[in-house]
């Protein structure tokens, strides 16, 4: 989807990018365009075209938005939790073929090696790609429920709006930063069958791929100090509220057994005190992440450390994920959400698609 949040679509660019080695910011769309396209070697064989269209290591920042939802919600994540994730992926890989598809001119001049200029993939065969996969991921939202088909549908929408009006408008980041939000409350509305909970999760999420994006504008020509401060701002604000302002984990969470019985009041004290340090440690994760390129990035705007900074804010969206996650008291969910942050490296290495470009 494009996005990373992106993206940004959580966000994984050229050779010399950080930006290569993280999955996707934003957001269910892709953020903006890449490096130069010299820096990059396409991957051969039909394959491994598709492979880089769709940016396959972007994935790995997607399925994190779903079980932050479902903790936001206070539910444990079921199957309507993984038919939320299967929906997710499914738009967020339709943003990437149509994202690419959108660009095809504008690749043809500036980064001819990609699949759909280089010929590759037919560009008919990416836009079939990109219908095919968002008509999937509405139907893997309506098998879990109205809830979840009510916040996806609109999600579908914004992820068509930005590849096809608002990538290069003033209103692209907002979108990358609705695409992202609305893909949390999509999990918590398939498994907790409601999204109020879960929309202080998602703002927390979506202002942090609004900064992304927003840097991710500039990686290409440099110059922009502001992008990269405000971003680093932001983060500091988020890192701020994550750790000051959790929830507590709602009542079908919290023990439920009588004084002095296993799981009662001091257990759960126990649990809670455990769920604190992780909320630390994911949001100092989170904070180191994306904090020192975006430092970097503000000294000097060029554009191979605004790509950096890019790439740091996108690596920093699964350990978001798990502290938001955290924060809930959802500890065993948040370990699942922090643990895709090495398997997506490890895929991407052994994929061999570590300078691929998921812009």
């Amino acid at each position: 989807m494009s996005r990373t949040v992106a993206t940004t679509r959580g966000t994984p660019a050229p050779a010399g990018s950080p930006a290569a080695d993280a999955p996707a910011p934003g957001g269910i769309a892709p953020p903006s365009r890449g490096a130069a396209p010299h820096t990059h070697r396409p991957r051969s064989g039909h394959a491994g075209a598709w492979a880089e269209l769709l940016r396959l290591p972007a994935l790995f920042t997607v399925p994190g938005d779903a079980l932050a939802g479902a903790a936001a919600a206070g539910a444990r994540p079921g199957p309507r939790t993984l038919l939320a994730i299967g929906s997710s992926l499914c738009l967020y890989e339709a943003g990437m073929a149509l994202n690419d598809w959108a660009d095809r001119a504008e690749d043809a001049v500036e980064r001819p090696h990609r699949p759909l200029p280089s010929g590759r993939v037919r560009p008919a065969a990416a836009l079939t790609a990109a219908c095919g996969l968002t008509g999937a991921g509405l139907l893997l939202a309506a098998r879990a429920g109205r809830p979840a088909l009510a916040v996806a549908a609109p999600l579908a929408a914004t992820v068509w709006a930005y590849d096809l009006a608002l990538k290069h408008t003033s209103a692209g980041p907002v979108a990358m930063a609705a695409a992202r939000g609305l893909d949390l409350l999509l999990g918590a509305a398939a498994t907790g069958g409601g999204t109020r909970a879960a929309l202080p999760s998602a703002a927390l999420l979506g202002s942090h791929t609004l900064a992304v994006t927003a840097v991710s504008r500039k990686e290409t020509t440099g110059g922009s100090t502001l992008a990269p401060l405000a971003a680093l701002a932001t983060t500091g604000v988020l890192a701020r509220l994550v750790t000051h302002r959790r929830t507590r984990p709602p009542a079908g969470r919290r023990a439920a057994a009588a004084p002095g019985l296993p799981g009662s009041a001091p257990a759960e004290g126990r649990s809670w005190d455990t769920g604190g340090a992780l909320v630390t440690a994911l949001t100092a994760a989170y904070a180191a992440t994306a904090a020192r390129p975006y430092f970097h990035a503000t000294l000097n705007p060029s554009p191979p450390l605004t790509q950096r900074a890019v790439g740091g804010g996108i690596r920093a969206t699964i350990p978001l994920q798990a502290a938001l996650a955290a924060r809930s008291g959802a500890v065993a969910t948040a370990l699942v959400a922090a643990a895709l942050a090495p398997a997506g490296r490890m895929f991407a290495r052994r994929a061999g698609m570590r300078k691929v470009s998921i812009t």
